[in-house]
């Protein structure tokens, strides 16, 4: 535990966000074979997934991607963690820019730093493996201890952290329910003694009240161990729940980007307010709800400009024409020309 509090004292003391984002892009060549491009006629096609996103993430906070599906909050925290290349940008971690690190010890070290907590805790698990293997996996694989009895004792720490028994450190994954699963994929992700995680949709395929008790943990462990979070969701509920940021993501860039309670009080994108219309005003605020037509445009060939506005009420043809970045406005940094321009009041 000494190691820990000592790791919370080194987290806490430096500053500055601990990753920093800019200008990343991830195209996806989605192009017909050659042959066929030649003899049908067919034309090159690339799928922008990521289209210029740039945030921060402060040390100690959970800053959140929402937005619909397909819009590339997964691709952006695959990136982050190295699964895929960037096509264009920076992450930086800790000051360091990911693309300039060449040794592989370096590498190795960095990346360590920072684990992933996947959306689907049934396809995660080895299911040929105990979860005692499964959670000493990152351990044995980064030298953190040596011996058997050292490793088997951290491992025990690990499972009662997370809400399970050191008993079921013999079980094989088919023998836990999802949500118990899902604490092991955290187990495992906090073995290798991280800084980050990155948690794609990690209660989304779980019940209700079991995606209550994952949060509450995850919250407990991020006060308890000094965690950073990038979350990624498309329930808005959960967001507001444990974020301390949000990110709107609509096809490939951020629209939006502000601290949690006031994107929740006063969204000012109109895609934003399309998301948060879709909740139940219980406390019947009387805030204007437009509503928004069409559907995601398609990735492939996206509109001209602002991306939304074949979708949007406020479009003119500036917007039409010109994409916007984003911008300071009311507190937020809203991509948007509507709002830049005082055509959309604040709620």
């Amino acid at each position: 535990m000494a190691l820990l509090e000592d790791q919370n004292e080194a987290r806490g003391s430096s500053a500055g966000p601990l990753l920093r984002v800019r200008g990343l892009k991830r195209y996806f060549d989605v192009s017909p074979p050659l042959l066929n491009r030649l003899f049908e006629g067919g034309k090159e096609q690339i799928v922008k997934a990521v289209d210029g996103v740039s945030f921060d993430i402060k040390r100690g906070e959970t800053f959140a991607l929402v937005g619909e599906s397909g819009c590339g909050k997964s691709t952006v925290a695959r990136l982050i963690v190295g699964l895929y290349d960037p096509t264009a940008g920076s992450i930086e971690f800790g000051g360091t820019d990911l693309a300039k690190i060449k040794r592989r010890r370096d590498i190795s070290a960095t990346r360590g730093r920072m684990q992933m907590i996947f959306q689907d805790p049934f396809a995660s698990l080895n299911p040929r493996w105990r979860v005692a293997a499964i959670v000493a996996e990152p351990i044995r694989y980064r030298q953190l201890l040596n011996g058997r009895a050292a490793i088997t004792e951290r491992v025990n720490e690990l499972l009662t952290q997370v809400g399970l028994s050191p008993s079921d450190a013999e079980k094989y994954p088919h023998e836990f329910s999802g949500g118990q699963r899902q604490r092991i994929s955290i187990a495992r992700a906090l073995a290798g003694n991280p800084e980050f995680l990155v948690c794609d949709e990690p209660t989304s395929a779980l019940d209700v009240s079991v995606q209550a008790q994952i949060l509450n943990l995850m919250k407990e462990l991020q006060t308890n161990l000094g965690l950073t979070y990038l979350f990624i969701s498309h329930d808005l509920a959960v967001v507001y729940h444990i974020s301390t940021e949000v990110g709107v993501m609509y096809l490939g860039r951020l629209c939006e980007w502000a601290e949690t309670k006031a994107l929740f009080s006063n969204p000012r994108h109109p895609y934003t307010r399309l998301l948060l219309d879709t909740i139940p005003d219980l406390e019947m605020t009387g805030r204007e709800r437009l509503p928004v037509a069409g559907e995601v445009p398609s990735p492939i060939n996206p509109p001209s400009g602002c991306a939304f506005h074949p979708r949007c009420p406020h479009a003119n043809e500036r917007c039409q024409r010109e994409r916007p970045e984003l911008k300071t406005a009311g507190g937020a940094r809203v991509a948007c020309h509507a709002v830049e321009e005082g055509r959309i009041p604040a709620s």
